[in-house]
């Protein structure tokens, strides 16, 4: 047997918004009827970053399949022109344990979890919501916006200015214009991008609060937390807010809800419930027009095996693809 080498090029042509959002919501089921083994990510720290080991095993919602993503996640590597995000996935038979697959897992990754934040908004956000609020412009907005247009009609971007990164915003005004065909207007403030927006995403490193205010009825969907000490949203918005979680124990450990959990800000019963639940029907998403509710999006290694097994079975019976034999 053969195992099949899969690039970023090749990911890109399986995994659409459309198909990813497809894939994760049916991963997110799967969670929560029971069908996964998904340990916590376990970490290892450097002086410039880290590393993450993801692993999982989903039987359930279509799929059968196992296998463990290596992630690498440091912010500066800008400066060596690499991605602040690299990833390598290797999928595995459950049967026999055979290497399926080795793949690229940094556009896997970006995919997914734009995937998960539009999950989460078809079942949080109002449904009539138009307008889109960034805080944060990178790789990640943009795989943000790309799914969440499977699911809402926005019509207006709003992005916040960081003052350091100019052409970071610049560069993602220009993307929004010309691949998706949206107004989007920058603000130095952070009220007038946050205020008045339907969905707020938030794609930042930061280690200290940045949205102080939202409107009444916004959804949030806070993906930048990844780590212990990261947080983008003021603790009072969670406190106001239906939060939803796509892991507790990620959550806890790294995700939005880590250090306002570890000043007593907040608690386990201020949680609402698991994404995966709401998407199973086992507990309601939004309820009422006014409501604020947010998405801790901590990314599980469900997403990335599921979507990972869509690519490897669009490509298994192809003969034009690489293969390696390591046995």
């Amino acid at each position: 047997m053969k195992t099949l080498i899969l690039t970023k090029r090749d990911i890109e042509k399986i995994l659409t918004p459309a198909v990813a959002n497809e894939t994760v919501e049916k991963a997110f089921r799967a969670y929560s009827l029971g069908c996964t083994q998904m340990p916590p990510k376990s970490y290892l720290y450097f002086p410039k970053g880290d590393l993450r080991s993801m692993p999982a095993y989903i039987c359930g919602e279509g799929f059968n399949v196992a296998g463990i993503k290596s992630v690498t996640v440091h912010p500066r590597n800008s400066a060596s022109d690499l991605p602040a995000v690299m990833a390598v996935i290797i999928l595995n038979d459950p049967q026999t344990g055979f290497p399926l697959a080795v793949m690229d897992g940094t556009y896997l990754t970006c995919i997914r979890t734009g995937a998960a934040g539009a999950v989460a908004a078809k079942y949080l956000s109002r449904k009539d919501s138009q307008v889109a609020g960034f805080v944060g412009c990178g790789a990640q907005a943009r795989s943000q916006l790309s799914c969440l247009l499977a699911f809402r009609d926005i019509r207006k971007i709003k992005i916040w200015q960081y003052p350091k990164d100019k052409e970071c915003v610049r560069s993602f005004q220009q993307w929004v214009h010309k691949t998706c065909k949206l107004e989007a207007e920058v603000s130095s403030r952070m009220d007038a991008v946050t205020m008045n927006s339907d969905i707020v995403i938030t794609t930042t490193p930061s280690r200290a609060p940045l949205v102080n205010c939202v409107s009444p009825g916004t959804h949030i969907n806070a993906v930048g937390a990844d780590a212990p000490g990261k947080q983008e949203i003021n603790p009072q918005i969670l406190k106001q807010a239906k939060v939803v979680v796509d892991d507790w124990t990620q959550a806890a450990h790294s995700g939005e809800i880590n250090v306002p959990l570890s000043k007593k800000q907040l608690t386990k019963k201020d949680i609402h419930a698991l994404l995966g639940d709401i998407v199973a029907g086992k507990k309601r998403g939004r309820t009422s027009v006014n409501e604020i509710t947010l998405f801790d999006a901590t990314g599980l290694a469900i997403q990335d095996i599921s979507c990972a097994d869509v690519v490897y079975k669009a490509f298994k019976n192809r003969r034009c693809i690489r293969t390696i034999g390591f046995f």
